[in-house]
């Protein structure tokens, strides 16, 4: 991942990063008020050897002391130092417990030793540092005391008794509330990574494009409102999404190759990924540009196409196929005049096999000779094979990615099955591409308009006495045609 990778993935999932860190930053405040307070009291002696005035004397005893500073130290919490301390305050802790409470250091080259000893008792912590670095002079003076007698050269002196301490040296809220806040936010950061590792969904066309060699001809973006205007396209004419799907319909125009009639069959891998939007939206931007189109509901499973239109659903479709209607019965235009729509009808029992019939084909060529574009749509390619039924009779079919929705297996499983009858996607379309909130790519879906500041509809449809002429001129050819 690139830098820009990781700063999408945090925009996305910014919300689990400041909850872990606020956690990491409330633990740690809660241990600082709940742990018991520990006070360390500081006592400082210095070392110095007892010798002649001379320069040559004073600079080796300065450089023994030096030397000998580091065994001092190691001295001072040896049980030798230590059990006096013990006998003398009457503690209960033996010379090994005291230990892990006394430490004892020194600055670099220089004959001080500092002696700290924390307790929850700030009075104790005082007395044992004070206690310790005169056991620790008494010590060393009889270490350093010559076999024949006289005094030790090595004298250690207090330069520094140890105070009663009036603050806690620990917990320190303040580098705790630091440190917790800091390891909040670095598990937030593994966590966002681990989740986006762990989550498989296609997010992007990146995503699909890993997938698949198939062109991807649109990016539909998603809005809070969307489910409010499915027919964005009629309803926000100059909104960014409609601007999206008149893309897709300019893509398009680079997979006819020359043809004058093209037919879609729209499809997706799962239901609830916006196919029937994405084919009713773009049926509407083909007939708003100018071509003869029919919207055909092959969905006989979950129709909706009536539904989002407005329109009559009981005859359609499967009454067509089984014979109780003609096709001229069926069509119902809608729109501007270039847009005529055969809804699913009744539900049957047999849908594949209805689809998959010699007369389903009859009637996708019958509208491939009326009409420029012949959009199908068509059932999810995972839970049935009706979708791939379909693509097999026209050679091709046009899968919507639902962004967020699918997960890639499930996208190369649905690819898969149309391969497996020999059909390729013609296309791709990344539907519900978050364009704003954390997960937002807007550079990806080109978020942007250039628009009027009031747009109006009024000249799209044309008026009625235009939609009536375009209607009986188009019902006077097909009966020339019959």
């Amino acid at each position: 991942m690139e830098l820009a990778d990781y700063v999408l993935l945090l925009r996305k999932r910014w919300v689990s990063v400041v909850v872990v860190a606020a956690l990491g930053l409330a633990l740690a405040g809660a241990y600082s008020l709940l742990a018991t307070p520990s006070y360390a009291a500081r006592s400082q002696v210095y070392v110095s050897v007892q010798g002649s005035d001379t320069t040559t004397d004073l600079l080796q005893g300065s450089n023994f002391t030096v030397r000998q500073v580091k065994s001092y130290v190691e001295l001072a919490t040896s049980p030798r130092v230590l059990d006096p301390v013990v006998e003398e305050l009457g503690l209960t802790d033996d010379a090994a417990s005291l230990a892990q409470r006394v430490r004892a250091d020194s600055p670099l080259d220089t004959a001080l030793i500092d002696v700290t000893a924390t307790d929850k008792s700030p009075q104790l912590a005082a007395e044992v540092a004070n206690a310790t670095a005169a056991s620790l002079a008494t010590v060393v003076r009889e270490l350093e005391t010559p076999a024949g007698g006289g005094d030790s050269p090595v004298q250690i002196s207090t330069v520094r008794a140890a105070a009663v301490p009036g603050a806690p040296a620990s917990p320190n809220l303040r580098l705790n509330l630091v440190l917790g806040l800091l390891v909040g936010l670095a598990l937030g950061v593994a966590l966002a990574v681990l989740r986006d590792r762990l989550d498989t969904r296609v997010r992007s066309t990146a995503d699909v494009e890993a997938i698949t060699d198939a062109p991807v001809l649109g990016v539909i973006g998603y809005e809070e409102d969307a489910p409010e205007h499915p027919l964005i396209v009629q309803e926000s004419p100059l909104a960014v999404r409609a601007e999206a799907f008149r893309r897709l319909r300019t893509n398009l125009q680079f997979l006819e190759l020359g043809t004058a009639a093209r037919t879609y069959v729209m499809t997706s891998s799962l239901p609830g990924e916006g196919k029937t939007t994405t084919s009713i939206n773009l049926a509407i931007t083909l007939a708003d540009a100018g071509r003869r189109v029919v919207l055909v509901d092959a969905d006989l499973r979950r129709p909706s196409v009536a539904r989002y239109l407005g329109i009559e659903g009981s005859v359609g479709l499967t009454t067509v196929l089984i014979g109780k209607v003609g096709l001229e019965d069926a069509l119902q235009p809608w729109g501007n005049g270039n847009l005529d729509v055969v809804t699913a009808g009744q539900i049957p029992p047999n849908p594949s096999e209805l689809l998959g019939a010699e007369p389903m084909t009859r009637l996708l060529e019958r509208l491939r000779a009326e009409y420029d574009v012949v959009v199908v749509d068509t059932p999810p390619l995972l839970p049935v094979t009706d979708a791939a039924i379909l693509a097999r009779g026209v050679g091709g079919a046009i899968v919507v990615a639902g962004a967020g929705t699918v997960h890639r297996h499930q996208l190369e499983t649905a690819l898969s099955a149309l391969g497996t009858v020999g059909v390729r996607p013609l296309g791709m379309v990344v539907n519900r591409v978050p364009v704003k909130g954390p997960g937002a790519n807007a550079y990806e879906y080109g978020y942007y308009a250039y628009t009027a500041d009031e747009p109006s509809r009024g000249g799209a449809a044309g008026t009625r006495a235009d939609r009536r002429t375009a209607r009986a001129g188009r019902r006077h050819a097909r009966a020339t045609a019959s």
